[in-house]
């Protein structure tokens, strides 16, 4: 199994992994300097709705991490979460204490073998040369299993280029729900989300880890090349371009294939009750072939796009 770069980026940023960036943000070695507000620029991601007579679902594509400076929380975004009468999530984040304990005991070495002693000579000198370049020493995360290693190394990538957890879809949309009052529920829990890397086997972990460490250097081009995709709803593209990193099957099942298909029929279930449900999941989840909207249909419903 090869396990890239892109579909590590698509993970924690556009597919899944919605706990990912609040932990590592803690794991920080030090504190982002206190830079000018950027200009505001209009982004315009894409926006579906599915109706019936007495109920409505807003399905919008959110990324995780972004860089501050971009105005999606307006427009036909705001109308339809206005109207909403809940926020569904991927998951509701956890109390930070929670979020840290139960990465520490899925993302922790249980057996006491050290990260780096897993590695081959050649893997572990990219590992610390990758780790010096994020200013960190080369046994920091000597604790974590390979794929905690990888996604926090990737995240931490992303801070030092000037993305922000608190910047992410859903930071902003539970601050908005929070005070309007309006219910927020979540699709799955962390620790099934955590599960899905710490299933994987140990080769493929390392793998993982020492691909993101080869690649350290393009992480920031890789995301604003997503990013850019989201905000101006080029969901063709990005779903191309996730599925030229998501080379491993297993992996691509595991985080998109068989949750889409859970959500699918979360919403046909939530066809039935009436009322107004604004509904965002990582904006990997809505594109391509195995994509919620193309699973809908089986339920006898459709994902129509809104024009805004």
């Amino acid at each position: 199994m090869r396990i890239t770069l892109k579909s590590l980026l698509a993970a924690t940023a556009t597919c899944a992994l919605a706990w990912a960036a609040p932990v590592a943000a803690q794991s920080a070695p030090t504190e982002a300097p206190v830079t000018a507000a950027p200009a505001v620029k209009d982004v315009d991601p894409a926006l579906w709705v599915i109706k019936d007579a007495d109920t409505t679902i807003y399905l919008f594509g959110s990324v995780h991490i972004l860089k501050p400076g971009l105005g999606w929380f307006d427009d036909g975004v705001k109308t339809a979460f206005d109207s909403s009468d809940q926020l569904v999530l991927e998951l509701v984040e956890p109390p930070a204490a929670e979020a840290q304990a139960l990465f520490g005991k899925l993302a922790m070495d249980q057996q006491g073998k050290t990260l780096r002693s897993k590695m081959n000579d050649a893997d572990r000198a990219v590992y610390d040369a990758a780790m010096g370049k994020l200013g960190i020493p080369a046994a920091a995360f000597d604790p974590f299993e390979p794929w905690a290693a990888g996604i926090t190394m990737s995240l931490l990538a992303m801070q030092k280029s000037g993305f922000d957890p608190n910047s992410g879809v859903e930071k902003q949309l539970t601050a908005a729900a929070k005070v309007s009052s309006k219910p927020i529920d979540g699709l799955e829990t962390m620790e099934f989300q955590l599960g899905i890397f710490d299933t994987l086997p140990e080769a493929d972990q390392i793998a993982f880890l020492v691909e993101t460490a080869k690649t350290i250097d393009d992480t920031n081009s890789m995301m604003d090349q997503m990013v850019n995709m989201w905000g101006s709803a080029e969901t063709e593209s990005l779903a191309q371009l996730m599925n030229e990193g998501m080379t491993s099957r297993t992996l691509y099942d595991a985080l998109l294939t068989k949750r889409n298909a859970n959500w699918a029929k979360w919403i046909s279930a939530q066809m039935k009750k009436p009322g107004v449900t604004f509904m965002a999941v990582g904006a990997g989840h809505l594109a391509g072939p195995t994509s919620v909207q193309a699973l809908l249909p089986a339920y006898g419903l459709t994902a129509t796009r809104v024009a805004y």
